[in-house]
């Protein structure tokens, strides 16, 4: 059980980019961190980054495998006894570059089953345990993404996928309601991260040319999900754009 006060939170894909910098920052403000990912070593790192006096668990899991999905809730209820976050955050981008009419199916539901079914997984995990646990409740937010808005060249499976998980943002928050689980979603433009290190060296752009982009360090990304994490549930914000200030989103193409 976690110490009297302190909150507990999952967040996916945590052994590096947006889900570690998100680990370390609620670490460093004593909340309890269980790290998920498919690899143990890099969740193992996140938790050596956290320092000797932060609670982080380290529980690999696959978030498109329901057994792996209910072990790791299972952990954090016998770990903690309770759970008030969700960072619904590990996403994969699928095959860079391949034209829409070269994805292959299998392809596709890669990316389906990581972004999407992974996202609902999780989500449908939190949701059971924050109705039943009392006092009732705790909170979800959806890393969405820019895609979430306005597509790339050659994304169709990464760009669909975060177009649903704003619907299920939105039938979360809905749903949600009764129980005092509060929903949102960030959405993020150009972190620096190993997804993005082909923006520092030239990224197609809608015109056909490739192009640099200006990136923003991942701590700031964390720190806005800190600021919706620590809301009181009677306050949400359900959706946040965070994104490197130059970046070609507004009046992308």
């Amino acid at each position: 059980m976690n110490a009297p006060g302190m909150k507990t939170a999952v967040v996916t894909g945590a052994g590096s980019g947006i889900g570690r910098s998100v680990a370390l920052a609620l670490a460093g403000a004593g909340w309890a961190v269980a790290a998920a990912g498919r690899r143990t070593a890099p969740l193992e790192e996140t938790a050596r980054a956290a320092g000797p006096g932060a609670d982080v668990l380290c529980v690999p899991a696959d978030v498109s495998s329901p057994p792996d999905v209910a072990a790791l809730f299972a952990a954090v209820r016998e770990r903690y006894g309770r759970l008030d976050l969700l960072f619904n955050n590990a996403g994969t981008f699928g095959p860079g570059g391949v034209p829409l009419e070269d994805l292959s199916p299998d392809d596709w539901r890669r990316v389906v089953d990581v972004n999407l079914t992974g996202s609902f997984l999780c989500a449908q995990a939190a949701f059971r345990q924050m109705k039943e646990q009392d006092p009732q409740g705790g909170r979800i937010i959806n890393n969405g993404s820019i895609s979430a808005h306005t597509p790339r060249p050659h994304s169709v499976a990464y760009t669909a996928t975060k177009h649903a998980v704003t619907g299920l943002t939105k039938s979360l928050s809905l749903d949600g309601r009764p129980y005092r689980i509060a929903c949102g979603q960030i959405d993020i433009g150009n972190a620096a991260t190993e997804m993005t290190e082909r923006m520092q060296t030239g990224i197609l752009q809608a015109n056909g040319q490739l192009a640099v982009e200006p990136v923003m360090d991942a701590a700031d990304v964390a720190r806005t999900v800190l600021h919706m994490a620590e809301l009181p549930l009677e306050a949400n914000v359900q959706f946040a754009t965070v994104m490197a200030t130059a970046m070609p989103y507004i009046g992308r193409g």
